[in-house]
């Protein structure tokens, strides 16, 4: 399956819909959608995840700028992660740094 990333403001809340595989190829696309989050000035950035297949080691990278371009003061929302997907965010001890859920209410 085809990578796909899109990027949804929504007054604060930077929403990104993660599909496909996510690999060095197209970590750079995830990597701008995360920079235009930035720039918006967000308190959260919402990753909808449960479409997301495969992420290598360069999706891990992409997280980890995510979480530092973002600042201390965002959350960082995982939403559906796929079981494979979530073990290698697990394995890395990243998922201390975010918060992963079944899903997400705005509310």
């Amino acid at each position: 399956m085809a990578f796909t990333c899109t990027l949804t403001l929504n007054n604060e809340v930077a929403h990104i819909t993660l599909a496909g595989e996510l690999d060095a190829a197209v970590a750079p696309q995830f990597r701008a959608k995360i920079e235009e989050a930035a720039a918006a000035k967000v308190t959260r950035l919402v990753l909808f995840m449960s479409e997301l297949e495969y992420m290598a080691s360069a999706g891990l990278r992409s997280l980890a700028f995510a979480k530092q371009k973002m600042g201390a003061n965002v959350d960082i929302y995982m939403v559906g992660v796929q079981e494979t997907v979530a073990e290698t965010i697990t394995m890395t001890g990243f998922h201390n740094s975010v918060i992963m859920v079944e899903s997400y209410d705005e509310a």
